[in-house]
């Protein structure tokens, strides 16, 4: 439970102390300063000389984030960034700890101390209100604005969000550009911090003296997205996803906006194992979703992406009945919970554009019978993940939306991949007029409330929703459990499409970056290492393996057909063991973009799993085996790159199977390839 409290009174020198003075003219009572639990992060909230409300963050008594502005721009009214005073302030913390129903780990930890700023713009103005909460943990720090109901503003009609962020210290960053046709389908870049432009979130930074900070956004509702945009040196601000009404945003008040969020950490390691934006968003509103179970899955779809099938009709269709009754009989031998078919609905043509009022989510093409299938499934104890390609169309789609729910929940299917491949990202909206349609930004507010929508009344259903081509993740799983992934990244695809179109350190580097908002179904397992004409995979075999450790996801594919998957039978044992559900996770070896290496526990067995991914630079590692219990001795089975393994020739294939007993304390030497991995299952003896 939070309970409304003062800041500890010890700290009030030390912060003030720490504190940049007050611009000419204030007050010392106009500066408001907060602490995160530990003393670490130091917080203080002012007004400039134009009396702009402004914050700045210490850490560990060096300056972070430089004095920042804070407001609105507004398309039908004065702005609301200068004429503010603060006129009061609250103070409250937390020390809780709360369950995750599916996760990277089990239970996480909510620490932390928090104060909600009162603003107020001068009769000027109109007296306009705006209260700021900033909430202080050890290892991060967020900030929304809340809007509270007012006799001088009904309707916010946001024409953009100024929050800046003034980055103290120069250093690297791993961005992608925000705003781009293929949404955030692009490989990061590795730049100077004042050579980022406008970069999706989120976007991770190493400064100089070895601090690492990821920006991001938690609690992403009713608002457009956050894009990260440079102003000049490293001032950074806010700029939101736009809007086809001109406003960006249009809430009527009271509303709070998503949380603007930072992690914060002296390493790598402390990036990844960092809950930050669950724990800025609200707990399940959904109750029992018990009725999910994290899996693995196989499915028609490599194929289709390789060009072998095709998704419309003909003699080429990748989902036929006898097909997928082949990959239900395939799923049930070797234990895979679920078989994914796409093309199996109405309106595909052969075209991915300009399509989407084609679509039909509840009747099948003719040579795929959708009863029958799911009926075939359940008598093998698995189950079939429909698909629901909308072509950008969000207006037919939510049109069938509680018809098509209603129908999957009938049939046994509690999973669905959802997508919106569009051409520039543009949305087909509903208009507000009976039949009209408009064009919108794939994570604007219109599409951020679409997205909502279709989870929510899937779980009316007890559906669980992998959405493709999403709105970038902000922890909203933790409200809405049954939103258990998505893609929003260059994923396994383009590899069917191009040698090397994923380079060696693509992955490496997902796992600082994307990997930061939440589970990605980036669909591993490509076991033959093969596109499209025999195009090469930037990975070794055992790579393939590690994926399953690196890149989280509480539904995990084995993405290769199921001939190819079955002349590997020893990596099909892993993949077929290998857990989607952990009960603890840690990030033991790994630098950004360079290589990443976890130890993952099984939440279901006292089993623990050690493995990750390499980038181009071959390395030697000595793995700590510290989180293993003590007094237990475990039986490792290992996959390794084979002598001379390489990405870039043949080579690729070679893989070594080690088997070796270890107990806490033990290391473990371990040599990754270039663009290599690893994966270990460790099994307590005793």
């Amino acid at each position: 439970m939070r309970a409304l409290k003062s800041l500890v009174p010890a700290f009030a020198l030390a912060l003030a102390a720490a504190s940049p003075l007050p611009a000419f003219g204030q007050t010392a009572n106009s500066t408001v300063t907060a602490a995160s639990p530990d003393g670490t992060l130091v917080l203080t909230v002012s007004t400039d000389s134009s009396n702009r409300p402004i914050w700045s963050l210490i850490r560990k008594g060096k300056l972070l984030i430089g004095a920042s502005k804070l407001g609105f721009t507004l398309t039908d009214g004065l702005n609301m960034v200068r004429g503010f005073r603060i006129t009061g302030s609250e103070t409250a913390s937390a020390d809780q700890t709360w369950e995750q129903p599916w996760g990277e780990r089990r239970f996480v930890t909510d620490k932390h101390n928090e104060v909600l700023v009162y603003f107020q713009q001068n009769a000027d103005y109109g007296n306009r209100l705006m209260n700021v909460r900033f909430r202080l943990f050890d290892n991060g720090f967020g900030l929304r604005y809340e809007l509270p109901q007012q006799p001088n503003l009904k309707t916010m009609k946001i024409a953009d969000e100024w929050t800046e962020f003034d980055v103290a210290q120069a250093g690297t960053a791993w961005w992608i550009t925000a705003g781009e046709w293929n949404r955030y389908e692009q490989v990061y870049q590795k730049t100077p911090i004042d050579a980022v432009s406008t970069a999706h979130t989120p976007i991770t930074m190493r400064l100089d003296d070895g601090t690492h900070l990821a920006f991001h956004e938690a609690a992403l509702v009713d608002y457009s997205a956050m894009w990260f945009k440079r102003a000049e040196g490293r001032q950074f601000r806010s700029t939101l996803a736009p809007s086809s009404s001109g406003a960006r945003v249009i809430r009527e008040l009271p509303f709070n906006t998503p949380w603007r969020t930072i992690r914060i950490a002296d390493s790598a390691a402390g990036l990844v194992e960092n809950d930050l934006e669950l724990n800025l968003n609200e707990p399940n509103k959904l109750g029992d979703v018990s009725w999910f179970k994290p899996m693995k899955y196989v499915g028609i779809w490599w194929g289709m992406i390789r060009g072998d099938w095709t998704w419309a009709q003909g003699p080429r269709h990748g989902a036929t009945t006898a097909r997928a009754k082949e990959y239900i009989d395939f799923a049930a031998r070797h234990g895979f919970g679920g078989v994914l078919v796409e093309g199996w609905d109405k309106g595909w043509n052969g075209d991915w554009f300009g399509h989407g009022q084609d679509f039909s989510y509840t009747e099948a093409v003719p040579d795929f019978d959708l009863k029958a299938v799911t009926a075939y499934a359940a008598s093998k104890h698995v189950q079939l993940i429909g698909h629901n390609e909308t072509g950008g169309n969000i207006a037919n789609y939510e049109a069938q939306l509680d018809d098509a729910m209603k129908l999957y929940q009938s049939l046994g299917m509690h999973s669905v991949k959802t997508g919106y491949v569009a051409d520039a990202g543009g949305i087909i909206a509903p208009g507000d007029a009976p039949g009209e349609t408009r064009m919108e930004f794939h994570d604007g507010q219109r599409q951020v409330q679409h997205h909502l929508k279709v989870v929510e009344t899937a779980a009316k259903y007890h559906v669980a929703i992998d959405a493709h081509e999403p709105v970038k993740d902000t922890g909203l799983r933790r409200t809405y459990p049954n939103w258990i992934d998505r893609e929003g990244a260059r994923g396994m695809e383009y590899n069917a499409w191009g040698q090397f179109a994923n380079g060696p350190d693509h992955e490496p580097t997902l796992v600082y970056t994307r990997m930061l908002s939440g589970p990605m179904d980036f669909t591993p397992g490509v076991l033959s290492l093969e596109g499209a004409k025999h195009a090469p995979l930037a990975s070794t075999l055992a790579k393939q393996l590690g994926l399953y450790l690196a890149i989280y996801s509480p539904i995990q594919m084995a993405a290769d057909f199921i001939e190819n998957l079955d002349a590997h039978p020893k990596e099909l044992d892993f993949i077929s063991k290998v857990p989607a559900d952990w009960s603890e996770s840690h990030l033991i070896a790994g630098e950004v973009g360079d290589y990443a290496i976890f130890a993952r526990k099984d939440r279901n067995s006292a089993d623990w799993y050690v493995g990750g991914v390499n980038g181009a630079t071959a390395r030697n590692l000595t793995l700590a085996m510290d989180f293993l219990e003590p007094g237990k001795t475990y039986t490792a089975t290992i996959y390794k790159d084979g002598e001379g393994a390489t990405y870039l020739t043949d080579a690729r294939h070679r893989i070594a199977y080690d088997t070796r007993t270890l107990k806490k304390g033990d290391t473990l030497p371990l040599w990754l390839a270039p663009g290599g991995g690893a994966a270990i299952r460790l099994h307590p003896g005793r």
